[in-house]
């Protein structure tokens, strides 16, 4: 008996001393941001042995680890390192080091000129043994796509020389310091991995690999004013250079066919000060070394009025058969010629808008250098040496497949209905099917609204048609367009599209090989149809998805499937429970002939699953709220996963906290979830602040890590809740026409849920959100008082003034939002004028008492600015608390990490103050005149002044 008393009293000291542990661990602080590690490219060795991935913290110099599979205590840390990759043959592994952060920060506050910053230097790491050679001031480094393990290193320029010191009283004669000649071009290293072979070349300009490491090319770049560049082709099998043209003025966009036979490019003999250079095109055969000028202005079958486009893509033919490049008009300089007698000030500045017009002015500007340097597709016959224009200004674009296999090709033109665009974003597009050796077009149909595509074998045209809901084909031989989905029993639309614009798919896994068969989605399962209808539509899973609420999709493990899904290959289905949010991989069948066999299905959240190119070596990342996404090393059973990265150790020593799935009945009895984030020593007997945050849906992220980082615009989650908050984030469902009051239908009886589990002080409640969850809070706010304070980041206020104006990040009218997406009225300000004025909470600001902070920034491309602003003054006049945050020369979110965080901290001043009681800030009872604007941020408080 005492033995057992003395066993309960330890387990309860024990569970004491970590609850107490618990309670010590301090909160997260704004100065934590900095330190916040993540991880990005990751990669895995062709043989699957190695395994790369950056660790970089959110300021702050990072590293790389390269880890040996199988062998964690094999670890490379390089400091500093990026954009790496491994050799082909798996021996090394290359990649640029930046300087220290430090570093150039104390040298730009010295005014160093550019020239004499310090440079990128160039790792090379041998595998084997962990010696690392580095080279320095390099500019910029290469590998070849397969095969050879060969690497090209661009250097910087060379420092100028500068004359040798002299001792006092030396008066011997020194001879001046030869200037450098000016070029562009600099010193080109051309080596195997391993350094026993090398090349080296100088003034050079540009270089690049064939696909598979036999050659490479190098352009040299002209010498002071001499016409002395030239283009030059090096065989790595031989280390024979030679030289391919030379003596023209610059070389540009060349490429060297996949199977090594060609070489093309393009040159011009004007001058590079010329205003309209005009470029002729070469095609160089590398075994014969012969090289001749297939186009240019005047070459027969060009486009009427044309010239060859610098801006035009340069690429073979997968037979060789042909060589694409690009046209463009001959065009006029619309510049202001020069005119010694006219002023600048004397000139018209002016913008025409006419309703004619098919673009608007706004969209025209900001779309004028890409219609400057449009190109159209025209393509060179090698055999015949004859050029097809294959594109022109009414079917502008065309698109080939991939590897240039077909000899056919997919044109759009939208012209007849781009007029539109300002009020209906899913136009349609006149569709052909065009012969790319003839350049002849069939019109496949017109007003097209999906985004066709070509099949692999090139058999068939595919598209999705959101307003037929349904998956479409164009067989190429028979010329016969068919509904490939009105045959199955479920839906391959999105069930919960919520808005007045056509519903989009559940997607597509792709064609089988010899386009056999086309793989589709319906909101669970995957259904394996044939194009030609002479077998019915098989559903490859089973129905096993839709029984057991589990979204099944397609795992694409090859790098390439340009051939389509090779039925030998194992189909790796992704798993993701629609309610409980598991997630996971299975095996499936592509034959259908069993249901997919689980793998893993885990209460986390998996991604960047890759798989090694030769071998069945996996990586993959996994993550909870609590453990962030660190790589894992598995292989096809993922029976063990083997963790590589350990980002963030820091955490343990942080109240962190947990998140809960929460369901709860909207206002008019529909379903549905959220997410509740509660402080790592939550106590349910104490009541606790909280923020509610929204955007729409957000219940399918509950395994997704949050970082601790500064606010763009919103509430950083983690932040708030280590900080004694909960937070809640509920879903919302729209009904049409009333995105405002299903906002409030949704949001207040998600947060009365949570208020009834006892634990939330519901007198300290408040909400926060950007965009379109600033919108949302600004019309919560007019409809209850429940919450003592509110966030609205780039709220729209005003519909009726918002309808009309200009996206200006895009130059498009705001019409379509109002009308189609988001805003979901469904309808022009004329016919629905009662539901913009109701949906509006500028109209219904009087009914405010909620203290309010506005972000809204004066470069905002998304929101008009002058949206916070209606919001602000109306505020201000009814003599309601609220504060206006415009960060100068920002968009619709900060970029500058300086002002994010500066928001987080006013932010969180803010929410304390009114959630907490903590003392206001100085900005928030004084404000920051403009004469002191720059000298001070204002966070400190009334009795510190």
């Amino acid at each position: 008996m005492i033995f057992k008393l003395k066993q309960i009293l330890a387990v309860i000291c024990f569970f004491a001393v970590l609850g107490l542990q618990a309670q010590q661990k301090r909160a997260l602080t704004h100065a934590d941001y900095d330190g916040w590690e993540s991880v990005s490219s990751d990669n895995i060795s062709t043989n699957g042995k190695w395994v790369g991935f950056q660790v970089n913290p959110q300021d702050g110099d990072g590293r790389l680890e390269i880890v040996s599979h199988g062998d964690a205590q094999k670890r490379y840390v390089i400091n500093r390192a990026d954009r790496w990759s491994f050799s082909n043959d798996n021996n090394f592994a290359v990649g640029r080091i930046t300087a220290e952060k430090d570093v150039i920060k104390a040298l730009k506050l010295k005014k160093t000129k550019a020239d004499d910053m310090p440079k990128d230097s160039l790792f090379i790491l041998n595998l084997a043994n962990g010696n690392i050679e580095k080279l320095a001031r390099v500019k910029s480094f290469s590998t070849p796509n397969k095969e050879a393990s060969w690497l090209a290193v661009l250097f910087e320029k060379e420092l100028p020389q500068k004359p040798a010191k002299r001792e006092e009283g030396d008066t011997t004669k020194v001879a001046p310091v030869e200037k450098p000649k000016k070029t562009d071009g600099t010193t080109l290293i051309v080596r195997s991995f391993d350094g026993k072979t090398t090349y080296e070349y100088d003034r050079v300009k540009s270089y690049g690999f064939s696909e598979t490491g036999t050659h490479m090319y190098y352009v040299k770049a002209t010498e002071d004013t001499l016409k002395n560049a030239g283009v030059f082709i090096l065989d790595l099998k031989s280390g024979v250079s030679q030289i391919i043209d030379v003596g023209k003025t610059d070389y540009m966009s060349v490429n060297i066919s996949d199977s090594n036979k060609y070489l093309a490019y393009l040159t011009t003999e004007d001058s590079l000060k010329a205003k309209k250079p005009y470029y002729d095109l070469y095609l160089y055969d590398i075994a014969k070394a012969t090289n001749q000028k297939i186009a240019s202005k005047d070459t027969p079958g060009i486009l009427k009025d044309g010239m060859i486009s610098k801006s035009g893509r340069i690429s073979f033919a997968a037979d060789d058969s042909r060589l694409y490049f690009g046209t463009t008009n001959d065009y006029v300089s619309y510049e202001y010629e020069d005119d010694t007698t006219m002023l600048d000030e004397e000139r018209v500045k002016l913008d025409i808008w006419g309703w004619q017009d098919a673009e608007i002015q706004p969209m025209q500007l900001r779309n004028r250098n890409r219609e400057l340097n449009r190109s159209f597709l025209a393509a060179y016959n090698i055999k015949d040496r004859k050029v097809t224009q294959i594109a022109d200004e009414k079917v502008s674009t065309v698109m080939y497949d991939n590897k240039a296999k077909h000899k056919l090709a997919l044109g759009m033109d939208d012209s007849e209905y781009r007029r539109e665009y300002s009020w209906n974003t899913q136009i349609g597009s006149d569709v052909y099917l065009v012969n790319v050796e003839t350049g002849s077009k069939t019109l496949i149909q017109k007003a097209l609204t999906g985004r066709p595509s070509l099949s692999p074998a090139g058999k068939y045209v595919y598209w999705y048609d959101g307003s037929e809901r349904a998956w479409f084909i164009y067989d190429v031989a028979t010329k016969a367009i068919k509904n490939i989905t009105n045959a199955l029993d479920v839906n391959v639309y999105n069930e919960q599209h919520d808005s007045p614009s056509l519903p989009g798919s559940y997607g597509a896994a792709g064609w089988m090989k010899d386009d056999k068969g086309f793989l589709v989605y319906d909101k669970y399962d995957i259904w394996k149809i044939d194009p030609t209808g002479k077998v019915e539509p098989q559903n490859i899973t089973l129905g096993a998805g839709r029984a057991q609420n589990i979204e099944y999709r397609r795992q694409r493990l090859e790098l390439e499937e340009d051939e389509g899904i090779d039925p030998a290959s194992p189909l790796i289905l992704t798993a993701f429970h629609e309610f409980n949010k598991k997630n996971g991989f299975s095996k499936g069948d592509i034959n259908g002939k069993k249901a997919p066999e689980q793998i893993i299905f885990t209460d986390n959240r998996y991604l960047g699953l890759r798989k090694a190119e030769n071998t069945n070596d996996l990586i993959v990342r996994r993550s909870t709220y609590q453990e962030y996404a660190d790589v894992y090393a598995t292989d096809m059973n993922m029976s063990k996963l083997t963790q590589l990265s350990f980002a963030n150790p820091q955490q343990k020593e942080v109240n962190w906290g947990t998140v809960e799935l929460v369901d709860y009945l909207a206002n008019d009895g529909v379903l549905l979830q959220g997410l509740l984030f509660k402080p790592e020593n939550f106590d349910p007997n104490k009541k606790y602040p909280m923020m509610v945050y929204f955007y729409e849906r957000n219940s399918d992220g509950l395994h997704n890590y949050r970082a601790p980082a500064p606010s763009a615009s919103t509430i950083n989650i983690p932040y708030f809740v280590s900080n004694e908050y909960l937070v809640f984030v509920p879903d919302i469902k729209y009904d049409l026409g009333l995105p405002g009051p299903s906002a409030y239908n949704c949001i207040i009886p998600g947060v009365q849920s949570i208020v009834a589990k006892g634990f939330v002080d519901a007198d300290n409640m408040a909400i926060q959100g950007q965009s379109w969850g600033g919108y949302q809070v600004a019309y919560l706010i007019t409809r209850t008082n429940m919450f003592k304070a509110a966030g609205a980041g780039a709220p729209v206020v005003n519909m009726t003034s918002a309808y009309g104006g200009i996206r200006w990040g895009t130059g498009m009218s705001r019409m379509f939002q109002y009308e189609q997406t988001q805003s979901r009225i469904g309808g022009t300000l004329w016919e629905k004028p009662l539901y913009y004025l109701e949906n509006s909470p500028l109209f219904f600001m009087d009914r405010v008492t909620t203290p309010v902070l506005i972000m809204h920034n004066d470069e905002d491309g998304a929101v008009p600015w002058y949206q916070g602003i209606e919001m602000f003054m109306a505020l201000k006049r009814l003599n309601q608390p609220a504060w206006l945050l415009q960060y100068n020369g920002e968009d619709h979110n900060l970029v500058q990490r300086k002002n994010r965080k500066d928001l987080s901290i006013r932010l969180s001043q803010f929410f304390d103050h009114y959630l907490k009681g903590a003392p206001a800030p100085l900005w928030m009872t004084e404000g920051l005149p403009a004469v002191e604007k720059g000298r001070t941020l204002k966070y400190e408080l009334e009795e510190d002044k």
